[in-house]
């Protein structure tokens, strides 16, 4: 996995120790690419049920066109395979991601940060804070030894890498396309060598340093008494011309030129800002205490974004009522690696390490407020950045979703998988909202590859939509209803195992469009492409759900801003006993949303009691 021009950060750099955390990278299998004919064959299957016949019949012959023998999809599929086999490149994806995530030039808070609302613990906001710190320094240090274990999926190994971005690492902003800057790399060699992490409360940045020039951590005590210092010094919230973290709002290209006119106004201003950027983390201490769980998680996606450095891969978040959690920067990590350290965090044996004083620095940590000189436009920047960001946080419309009647115990129970029942109780629900089977996207982990990260799964099938049909139709009897469903979940099952084989078209055909944009100029390609303005693929893209599931028994909570002005975003888990979601949306789509969410309610009890009958068995997936 490459995310930025540097094809470095690939483990080689650094030894391994027998099996140690890194130990895998390159040992474990490469990303296929998929045959083009089976890709084109695929896409018209995965795009034909959003489409009419017309529509249909449109892409038909946009894939006819580019798929002609020797012709454009040759070429550039050939290109491709070149691409996969040179030497240095990890996977034929290596360009995709970059473009992917850093190539947007949106802002990323709320579109593309994600979120995790911790398990909550009776204890207050400062020793919650401490406590965390110590045990992120905990999982640093081993990390640097390589002593934190391989994370292992049904017996294999998943790849580690995405690990070398979880400190020190923050997305840059440019023009064009941003960068990652990260340890592990050619410019920054071997793990972070930062002593510090970035402090935000009521807006104000202050550098910690969270180890002692020796290595040595601090005594939890003394990290709580540091915070409780800091806190008492800005009792009250910086104004809103001042707070530079609102600046991380901005959209990629104006941060970008913003943040080279912060450094050029003062000489003190890049090094403050290379001190938050290379902290090993962000400990952000918001001052408002939730008033229940779906306002801590608009906190942990968006909170006021003055006590925010949205750039920062990672950022801990502690709430005033001692509630806790995570808001990740996305171009770097997925949820399936940041779940993996937040049980880290709440490991049993790491809370024991970092409450014993052996190996501890007995001194105090040192911190300094980081106070960047700001001019008159940089003052109206962030103040039109605050405008811009409370208007954007303002129509973003969130819900939770709570069902407790069962889970996925019982849903197993069914002879079905917890996770096609969960998919197909949206589209049911969907369909009843809105009157449309529309487009859904499904995140699908792919770290059992080298370089792996995630596959785009598209729910919507055939069989979907004829169970839906079925259900809706007030003559369907209830075996014909039961049938539908089996053949849905089971296509469903094996859509996902698809997805996880690496055999899906979407991604494929993603970085076709971008090569042939890269190539235009060089060889005299027409960039426009007819596959890609085609009903197909416009349609199987533009989400109407937006899903993705990354369970924890230390997380209450996931979640993630929508994707579309039409689109719901539903961070969901299937839990053994229960089903829970955060739910967000557009403000002009949060009616449908909260139908939607009564909707679910009912589609769940209904499929649960009409599969109750049935005991025909599909795979689990």
């Amino acid at each position: 996995m490459a995310l930025s021009d540097d094809k470095s950060l690939d483990g080689s750099m650094v030894g391994t120790t027998g099996d140690g955390t890194f130990s895998k990278l390159g040992t474990l299998p490469r990303l296929p690419l998929p045959d083009l004919s089976a890709t084109l064959a695929q896409f018209e299957e995965w795009c034909a049920p959003l489409l009419s016949e017309q529509e249909l019949a449109e892409t038909h012959k946009a894939i006819a066109d580019f798929s002609k023998s020797g012709g454009l999809a040759e070429q550039l599929h050939q290109a491709l395979l070149a691409y996969d086999d040179t030497p240095g490149v990890f996977s034929w994806l290596d360009r995709f991601w970059p473009a992917r995530y850093l190539g947007r030039r949106v802002a990323v808070s709320i579109n593309a940060n994600f979120f995790f609302l911790f398990r909550q613990q009776k204890k207050s906001q400062l020793r919650r804070a401490a406590e965390l710190i110590a045990c992120a320094v905990d999982y640093k240090q081993r990390l640097d030894q390589e002593r934190v274990p391989v994370t292992m999926m049904r017996d294999k190994p998943l790849c580690m890498v995405q690990n070398k971005y979880l400190f020190s690492s923050v997305r840059m902003p440019g023009l064009i396309q941003d960068t990652i800057s990260a340890p592990y790399s050619e410019s920054r060699p071997g793990s972070s060598q930062a002593y510090h992490i970035a402090v935000l409360h009521n807006g104000y940045i202050f550098k910690l340093d969270v180890v002692d020039r020796d290595g040595e951590p601090y005594l939890l005590n003394n990290l709580e008494t540091a915070l409780q210092e800091i806190t008492g010094l800005t009792p009250n919230h910086v104004s809103e011309t001042r707070a530079a973290g609102l600046l991380t709002t901005l959209p990629r290209a104006h941060w970008s030129t913003v943040r080279q006119q912060l450094i050029a106004a003062s000489p003190v201003n890049a090094a403050d800002l290379e001190c938050v950027e290379q902290a090993l983390f962000c400990l952000c201490l918001d001052s408002r205490a939730p008033k229940g769980m779906l306002e801590a998680g608009d906190q942990l996606l968006h909170g006021d974004g003055a006590n925010r450095w949205f750039d920062k891969s990672v950022s801990l978040v502690v709430l005033a009522d001692g509630s806790a959690g995570i808001n990740c920067e996305h171009s770097g990590l997925d949820g399936t690696t940041v779940v993996g350290f937040v049980d880290a965090l709440h490991d049993a044996e790491t809370l024991k390490r970092v409450m014993s004083v052996d190996g501890k620095s007995q001194y105090s940590p040192q911190f300094r407020p980081i106070e960047f000189k700001l001019n008159a436009d940089l003052e109206n920047e962030i103040n039109q950045a605050a405008e811009a960001f409370f208007a954007f946080a303002d129509d973003t419309a969130t819900t939770l979703f709570s069902f407790g009647n069962f889970g996925a115990s019982h849903i197993k129970s069914l002879k079905v998988s917890p996770d096609a029942f969960a998919q197909l109780a949206f589209q049911l629900a969907h369909y009843r909202v809105k009157g449309l089977i529309g487009a859904t996207y499904e995140s699908i982990s792919m770290r059992h590859y080298d370089r792996g990260r995630t596959e785009a799964m598209r729910v919507v099938t055939q069989e979907v939509k004829d169970f839906v049909t079925t259900m809706e139709d007030a003559d369907s009897s209830a075996s014909n209803r039961i049938a539908t469903f089996r053949r849905a979940a089971e296509k469903h099952v094996a859509r996902a195992r698809q997805c996880q084989i690496g055999q899906a078209p979407e991604q494929h055909l993603w970085q076709l469009q971008l090569m042939a944009n890269e190539q235009s100029d060089e060889v005299g390609l027409d960039p426009s492409i007819d596959l890609f303005e085609s009903p197909g693929w416009l349609k199987m893209r533009d989400d109407y759900l937006s899903t993705s599931s990354a369970p924890s028994k230390n997380i209450s909570l996931f979640g993630f801003g929508a994707t579309s002005e039409t689109c719901i975003g539903i961070g969901y888990v299937v839990w053994p006993e229960s089903i829970s979601a955060y739910l967000s949306t557009p403000r002009s789509v949060e009616p449908a949303m909260h139908e939607f969410s009564r909707q679910l309610q009912h589609a769940l009890v209904e499929l649960e009691a009409l599969l109750s009958t049935d005991d025909v068995q599909v795979g689990e997936g």
